[in-house]
């Protein structure tokens, strides 16, 4: 932006409205990240734009101090594309959780990742309904008990970063609540990416689904179960750094293996943030037979949606085609 852009801080992205989530909730965590990490974006806050569905997560525009919609239940991404289409000059982001985002806004969610449309999305993945008190949610596990499912979900699971992947989604990542640092680096760089990016962010909530991160938030154990993807670097992961991810050749899927004097660093997988079927079985890696991967799982450069109906709209005006003619165009019939 060639405009001066005045020196903000955190209390400036901050509101006075009463937040309302449960003692302990991982959505405190994020939104105080994202508070911090807004003013280093260098833009107004007038250009930033906030869009939910509903859910706890999609009370997040009420407490940002930028322009923001909190829309109906799983329609967030068709708005946020409006929206961006309307100005593209705006920083369109979007809230969900994996509710709001994966079940009634399955379809809004695939179709905005499919056409690349320049948003970023923050899913807050707690594998629970938690506003509509605890029903199972499409990520939840098998087995999870839930007013909607007293005897224990027999529903497979969907995994967010894989579904993403196979929508066509440019950027994929996933990170964790409680880790500013991880979280606010992999969403800086989902919002230079240009495109649609996606997020995954496991968030923890304390009365529905309390703990089942656990492994990968307790600092005591995450080095065992979570791998932090970097781009050209081997897959290592281990309290003592001692374990490593390869691929089966003759499988053809990956698998754990321990470091030794005849396993070295040299012979574990490289991360290719560029590679869509290593990102695909990243991102379905779990415990307790794999580590979860943490980080850029993929980038892909391509045309985004927005930028293809701008060129698309400044052709047509370029010929002189006006509304009128269009409307007049083709078939046309005279109801009296």
């Amino acid at each position: 932006m060639s405009e001066m852009i005045p020196t903000l801080t955190l209390k400036d992205f901050a509101t006075d409205q009463e937040i309302r989530w449960c003692p302990g909730c991982g959505d405190y965590a994020i939104l105080k990240t994202m508070q911090k990490l807004m003013p280093g974006l260098e833009q107004t806050k007038e250009n930033q734009v906030f869009v939910s569905g509903i859910g706890c997560s999609s009370r997040f525009p009420y407490y940002m101090n930028t322009y923001g919609f909190h829309t109906i239940h799983g329609r967030a991404p068709a708005l946020a594309t409006g929206i961006k289409l309307a100005n593209p000059e705006l920083n369109v982001w979007v809230i969900t959780g994996d509710g709001d985002g994966f079940s009634i806004g399955g379809n809004h969610m695939m179709h905005v990742l499919r056409r690349n449309v320049d948003v970023q999305l923050l899913l807050f993945n707690n594998e629970i309904y938690g506003l509509t008190k605890g029903q199972y949610s499409p990520t939840s596990a098998v087995g999870t008990r839930s007013p909607s499912s007293p005897q224990g979900s027999v529903d497979l699971p969907l995994a967010p970063c894989e579904l993403a992947l196979g929508a066509g989604a440019t950027f994929v990542a996933r990170s964790i609540d409680t880790e500013a640092k991880h979280l606010s680096g992999v969403v800086k760089l989902a919002d230079e990416h240009r495109g649609a990016s996606f997020v995954e962010i496991l968030q923890n909530c304390p009365i529905y689904s309390d703990g089942i991160f656990e492994n990968v938030k307790n600092k005591k154990l995450a080095a065992d179960f979570k791998v932090e993807v970097e781009h050209g670097k081997p897959l290592v992961f281990g309290k003592e750094r001692n374990k490593g991810i390869q691929l089966d050749s003759q499988a053809l899927k990956l698998k754990v293996v321990e470091l030794s004097e005849t396993v070295s660093e040299a012979k574990l997988l490289v991360h290719d943030e560029n590679n869509k079927v290593l990102a695909q079985m990243l991102s379905t890696m779990s415990g307790p037979d794999f580590p979860v991967a943490v980080g850029l799982i993929y980038r892909q450069d391509k045309a985004s949606y927005v930028d293809d109906s701008q060129k698309q709209a400044a052709e047509v005006r370029k010929n002189g085609i006006s509304l009128q003619e269009l409307l007049n165009s083709g078939y046309t019939w005279i109801v009296e």
